[in-house]
């Protein structure tokens, strides 16, 4: 018995008591299998966060109150990049055209060739603009303080990030986003 094996049995707790030395071929295979979980998970991890999906911290009031400015975190769906299988309603997250390297996330309330007002209601003149083919039209649910297409005009959908699906944190508000948007009333139903 070797030193080590001696010293842990003599006079210690009784989980150090049955504790074995391993011999150097097991201790090896250990060894190498923490190794491979370990590649696997960060593997995983990559392929996660890089092709699926991504989680971002927001800030800014512009999305009051669907997103609180600050403390929250969202969580990010890539299968929706360059605006594939977007609809009006959903939320985006999207590269800023006029901020280069910052990001966004505001409303989608146009798609191509749908026609939209564009100003703040009640502030200003509002005029009506259609949406060209490629792009999309999006504004923040705050609108009197959001940077959105009334300043930058319609937003070319390969700007498009990706589409917001959850609230990650806080825990308080964690579960899914649903399109915010409701169908037009209609009278007659």
């Amino acid at each position: 018995m070797n030193r080590l094996a001696r010293l842990l049995r003599s006079g210690l707790p009784p989980f150090f008591r049955t504790y074995t030395v391993l011999p150097s071929g097991q201790r090896r295979r250990t060894y190498f299998g923490l190794a491979v979980l370990y590649a696997n998970t960060a593997l995983l991890t990559h392929v996660f966060l890089t092709y699926m999906y991504t989680i971002k911290a927001t800030y800014g009031i512009s999305m009051v109150p669907t997103i609180n400015p600050v403390g929250n975190w969202i969580l990010i769906s890539k299968r929706h990049r360059r605006g594939r299988r977007i609809a009006v309603g959903d939320l985006v997250s999207f590269k800023h055209p006029l901020l280069e390297g910052q990001g966004a996330v505001k409303r989608v309330v146009g798609m191509p060739g749908d026609f939209v007002l564009s100003g703040t209601p009640g502030v200003e003149e509002q005029r009506m603009v259609q949406v060209p083919e490629g792009h999309c039209w999006v504004a923040g649910d705050n609108q009197k303080h959001s940077r959105d297409s009334r300043y930058f005009g319609p937003l070319p959908l390969a700007l498009i990030k990706g589409k917001v699906i959850a609230h990650v944190l806080p825990l308080s508000k964690m579960g899914w986003i649903e399109n915010g948007l409701q169908e037009p009333w209609d009278p007659d139903a």
